[in-house]
């Protein structure tokens, strides 16, 4: 049986509920443009980047824009966003979750942070979850988004543990496939049909029981 050595955290859906705010700010976007935008839809942005999550936004519509335009409006919902974002605090702090990172703590298991988020620091600072964590991996440290494995794997690197010592805490598909790749145990929050490969599958933190790792 396998020992882990290392936790690699997402962060939004994981941690903290950000996922309504990346909905509301790219739904603002969709509107502006006349492009129909679902919660269903948003789920497709998932643990993608921002540029992607553009790319698959636009897909929806029937227009093309150019590389200007694109920029302008990643920076317009980014901006939104952020405004969402810098009213949190502790309390918008997922279920379970501050249990878990005490318990990975007493047990000397390294914590990082895996998350395609450039405003990771931000929303750590404001539900103060920052200390817990032993690196922070975010956007602004990574080319490639989800499913590449690149983030997780510096987080790895950053804490000295092993791929195949890590487990990782996801809420999306494109995260549950990184791990996998790079022989992570991938524990999946969500539901089965959102995330069908999860190794092992919970509604949230608190239904993790770190003896049965």
């Amino acid at each position: 049986m396998t020992e882990y050595l290392g936790a690699i955290f997402d962060l939004d859906g994981v941690l903290v509920d950000t996922a309504k705010y990346h909905y509301l700010a790219w739904k603002q976007l969709a509107d502006q443009l006349n492009i129909s935008f679902s919660e269903e839809d948003n789920e497709r942005l998932k643990g993608v980047s921002r540029v992607k999550s553009l790319e698959i936004l636009l897909s929806l519509g029937e227009k093309d824009y150019t590389e200007n335009e694109r920029k302008q409006f990643m920076e317009q919902k980014n901006e939104v966003y952020v405004r969402y974002i810098s009213q949190m605090d502790e309390t918008e702090i997922l279920p379970g979750v501050v249990e878990l990172l005490k318990q990975l703590k007493r047990q000397n298991i390294k914590i990082a942070l895996g998350s395609a988020s450039k405003n990771a620091g931000l929303i750590l600072k404001n539900t103060k979850l920052q200390n817990y964590f032993d690196a922070i991996v975010d956007g602004n440290d990574v080319s490639k988004a989800k499913p590449n494995p690149e983030v997780f794997l510096l987080g790895a690197n950053r804490i000295g543990i092993p791929a195949n010592k890590c487990m990782v805490f996801e809420d999306a598909k494109a995260g549950i496939e990184a791990a996998k790749q790079v022989g992570m145990l991938a524990i999946g929050v969500g539901t089965i049909k959102n995330l069908p490969n999860a190794d092992i599958l919970v509604n949230n933190l608190e239904e993790i029981k770190l003896s049965k790792l």
